[in-house]
This record gives structure tokens, sequence and C-alpha cells, in this order.
């Protein structure tokens, strides 16, 4: 894990609209970036926390994206969340004060490092600051809802379908192509968030292509068809790509 002294501040960060400094004025943002001096440039397959650390940062995805995934009492791994950038790491760990589970990089990935004491400190007197952390808790409540709502008594089909669509939107969010994008996450991982096997993954995703629904070029994915692809995911399709 490296430390770097990037001259990308909070002010022209790509991702700006999507994290902390949403709604702050350029007075609050410099105060903000006090605290948020602290980058780190982690490599595929590095983790940022372990299950078990203390709770001290939060952690601001400005490139590329992580997984995280907690241990059961038998040693097995279950796949929580895919992170891409202008979302937070670490949340999870506030009511306790410890890393419940890990974050892993998918690939290169660069971090703004948020020490929570220092940040907590600032939201008392930044009120559009503490209200903005109180949106990202919701939006995290929120995150998992859905999660449960894609585990819940969904086909193999829909649950897929539906994280395509996730993926989709969010990277739209981001003002990246809704229609194109990289999944960064091998189909290991894919399976195990989704609760199939790797093999019915990829049966599935053989299957769209065929449908004409996605093309798939690797890890490259380009969705041809984003209504009929959010009709089996069950979700609507209100953006465009």
């Amino acid at each position: 894990m490296k430390e770097t002294s990037s001259a990308v501040s909070c002010g022209n960060c790509s991702v700006r609209r999507l994290c902390l400094p949403m709604g702050l004025s350029d007075e609050d943002i410099a105060r903000l970036e006090q605290v948020t001096r602290k980058k780190k440039i982690i490599k595929a397959g590095e983790t940022l926390f372990r299950a078990g650390d203390p709770f001290t940062n939060l952690y601001a995805i400005r490139s590329g994206s992580f997984k995280s995934a907690v241990i059961g009492a038998g040693g097995d791994v279950q796949v929580t969340h895919f992170a891409l950038p202008g979302e937070l790491l670490g949340l999870d760990a506030y009511s306790g004060s410890i890393h419940p589970g890990y974050a892993e990089a998918l690939e290169e990935s660069s971090v703004c490092v948020l020490p929570f004491t220092q940040l907590e400190g600032l939201a008392q007197q930044v009120p559009a600051l503490q209200k903005q952390i109180y949106s990202i808790f919701s939006e995290e409540l929120k995150q998992e809802n859905e999660a449960l709502l894609l585990l819940g008594k969904r086909s193999a089909e829909s649950r897929l379908a539906a994280l395509l669509i996730n993926i989709s939107s969010r990277y739209s969010r981001r003002g990246y192509s809704a229609s194109e994008f990289v999944l960064s996450m091998s189909r290991m991982d894919i399976a195990n968030y989704l609760g199939l096997t790797a093999e019915t993954v990829s049966r599935l995703i053989s299957r769209f292509q065929k449908q004409q629904l996605i093309r798939v070029q690797g890890r490259s994915v380009s969705i041809s068809d984003l209504i009929a692809l959010s009709e089996i995911a069950g979700t609507h399709c209100s953006y465009e790509g």
C-alpha cells in the first residue's frame, strides 16, 4: 500500500459531487482538505483494512474499485459489497469500533484517508458536512436493503441482471457510460455475492449474450438492451446510457 501526495484536491476531484464535499462552500472544502490530505494507492489484491482492525478512518474512493467481505465462524468468506469511485469504505465499523470485515482492491485504486475523529470534529463546526455524513450513512443503509432484495426470492437470472443494472446506474451517476463499463470483480466474486456458483454466472452471461442483451469481452461489458435487462431484473430503467 503506497501513500501519495497527489495534486488532486477535493475541489477538482472528478467524484466530488458523490463524496463528502457535496454541498460545501469553497471555504469549507479547504478546511476539509486539511483532514483529507493523506492519500493511498492500493494495488489489486491488497487490503485496505482487515477484520478486527480498529476503526480510525473512513476511506473515500477516488479511483478503482473494491470488494467488501466478511469471514464466517467456519472460515467461509461472504462478499457483501462492490464499491466504486465516490463511495466510502469503513462505515460498517462505526458502531462496534472495529472492522467486521475486510476491503480488498479489485484493481489498482486510490483513496482519500479520512481520520474519523478529525472529520467528526469538523462536522460539528460545518453543518453542511454533518448533513452530508448523515446522508452517506443513510445511503449505506439503503444499499444494504437493496442487497437483501437482490438476494431474496429472485431467480438466478434476475439476480445477475439486477447486479448489472445496479453497476450500470452507479457508473451513470458518476458521469460514465451506463451501457459500457468494466466488471473489475471476478466471476467467482460475483457468484459469491449473488449466492450462485461461478458456473451458473458464466452460463447466465452466455445466455444474456445469445439473447443480445449484453456483449462481453474479457471483463468489458456492453449492455445492448438496457430496458429488456431491467425487465429481467425487475427494476425500472429511468436514466439514459
